[in-house]
């Protein structure tokens, strides 16, 4: 069976000459058994009518974002979040300029704003549009944003001249989503565990010992890796976040209960330690509310290491196991200490005093410290923690293959 079969591909025509080729896309793509929805922007449709690409993916065309009737089915919510894959040919330079803005003015860019799925773009446009310097800056930052580019070519275009800004052939634009798809599957075959959030260590019924952890980091992780077709189980202490259903959710408070939903968890092929697991315990924990007074003395015990104990047991050693580490001054000194102390391949450190990254913020700038010397550290700079994570995962399934 191929790759493409029963996928779910939606495709964003804009308006530019080669909106016709999309077309031929379509017919490819069902023929090799896709589900393709379709997005005409209003331009677009000066090149190419609903009726033709209807007939061709024998689904409703959206182009409106003010449908009442399609809105009342929030349909820029409903189309990303069907779709498996999206794809945008052609991608103009007015279209990639407004997503490298993070504008939504139509259900295209809403959509695309809006999407949790890996986004494919196929620029096609004159070769000085092409060349201009703000094109080549805005899909530098898509591309770091996490956008996949197809092409463009080199040849002659509609306008006369020769040179690159042609879009890519239908034919190898489907070559580039059947590789896509076949790496999803050929990722399968892997197992990921991931611990994320804080621990509660309680001192009575009532009280406990917890951190400002607010796990989003570590979810963005699971679902980064769920996407790229991983099998994950995320291990999660108290937060309010949400996730996936294909991801396996195990809900646990204590260290002690991280600590042994790990073990039966393992072994994995990955295994991503990012919570922030308290390194105390109580030694006693009292039955019953402890009542007011002027002094209390804590007697507290260390909880076991988990990244520490994973790292160091060979039965139960994931091929690779990573580590996070939360520092507020010598960041690199600290990382690198634990990279070896903890026997880990990897550390991920980042500044937490740096307020507008790591705790409960969306936004994280991490270093990556590796154990083998061939490999040189690097940093990722500030993006959103989803980013974040599609970088790291994509190291991570590099180094398994």
């Amino acid at each position: 069976m191929n790759s493409l079969f029963k996928k779910k591909i939606l495709l964003i025509i804009c308006g530019g000459i080669s909106a016709y080729k999309s077309l031929e896309l379509i017919r490819l793509l069902k023929k090799q058994g896709a589900k393709v929805k379709t997005i005409l922007t209003k331009s677009s449709k000066e090149f190419i009518t609903p009726l033709s690409v209807a007939s061709l993916s024998q689904e409703k065309v959206y182009d409106d974002l003010f449908n009442a009737e399609n809105e009342a089915e929030m349909d820029h919510i409903s189309l990303s979040r069907w779709a498996d894959v999206i794809v945008v040919a052609p991608a103009t330079a007015n279209t990639i300029s407004k997503l490298n803005a993070g504008s939504s003015n139509d259900l295209a860019s809403t959509v695309i704003l809006a999407s949790d799925k890996d986004i494919f773009l196929t620029p096609a446009m004159n070769i000085r549009m092409w060349e201009h310097p703000s094109t080549k800056e805005n899909l530098k930052k898509l591309k770091s944003y996490g956008y996949k580019v197809i092409g463009p070519e080199i040849g002659d275009m509609a306008c006369g001249e020769f040179g690159e800004g042609k879009m890519t052939e239908p034919k190898e634009i489907l070559k580039e989503i059947e590789i896509y798809f076949n790496q999803l599957n050929k990722n399968k075959k892997f197992k990921a565990l991931v611990t994320a959030g804080p621990t509660n260590e309680y001192i009575d019924p009532i009280r406990f010992i917890t951190n400002k952890s607010s796990g989003k980091q570590g979810y963005a992780l699971a679902k980064s890796l769920a996407k790229k077709g991983f099998e994950t189980t995320l291990i999660s202490g108290p937060t309010n976040l949400e996730i996936d259903n294909n991801i396996n959710l195990i809900k646990i408070e204590t260290a002690e209960e991280m600590f042994k939903a790990t073990q039966d968890n393992l072994p994995t092929d990955v295994a991503i330690f990012s919570a922030a697991v308290a390194d105390f315990k109580i030694k006693e924990k009292k039955n019953e509310k402890i009542k007011k007074q002027e002094y209390i003395n804590l007697e507290l015990e260390v909880n076991t290491d988990i990244l520490n104990y994973v790292s160091k047991h060979n039965s139960l050693r994931p091929k690779l196991v990573i580590g996070f580490a939360a520092e507020t001054n010598n960041v690199q000194e600290n990382a690198k200490k634990k990279l070896l102390e903890k026997n880990c391949d990897w550390i991920v450190a980042n500044d937490v005093s740096n307020k507008s990254i790591g705790f409960d913020s969306d936004f994280n700038e991490v270093s990556i410290f590796y154990k083998d010397e061939k490999i040189s550290d690097e940093k990722l700079v500030m993006k959103k923690k989803s980013e974040i994570s599609d970088e790291i995962i994509d190291r991570v399934i590099k180094q398994l293959n």
